[in-house]
C-alpha cells in the first residue's frame, strides 16, 4: 500500500497493484498529450471510484464545482512521489 496527504490535505491510499497498470499509463499519456478528457479516467484507474470522489468533494469550489487543473495538479502530486510507503 502506498499512503500519502497532498499539500491541499487529501490523504489517500493507493495499493501498490494499481499503479502497474497498462490502462493507467495510457490515460496519463494521453493526458500529457494534452487531451484533458483522460484526466477523469486516470484518476479513476489510480484511486479507485470513491477515493476519485473524495478527492472532487476535497478541491469542490464553494461554487460547486471541481477545477480541472486542481484535480491535474493533485494527481501529479500524488504521482510524483510525496508519498509515504505503507508496510502491508
Amino acid at each position: 500500500m502506498i499512503d500519502g496527504k497532498t499539500s491541499t490535505g487529501f490523504a489517500f491510499t493507493i495499493p501498490r497493484e494499481r499503479l502497474d497498470n497498462m490502462e493507467l499509463l495510457d490515460a496519463l499519456a494521453e493526458v500529457d498529450n494534452g487531451n484533458v478528457l483522460a484526466v477523469s479516467n486516470a484518476v479513476t484507474l489510480l484511486l479507485g471510484a470513491g477515493q476519485k470522489k473524495a478527492l472532487y468533494d476535497h478541491l469542490r469550489t464553494k461554487a460547486g464545482n471541481v477545477p480541472v487543473a486542481a484535480v491535474s495538479a493533485a494527481v501529479r502530486e500524488i504521482l510524483s512521489g510525496g508519498v509515504q510507503e505503507k508496510n502491508s
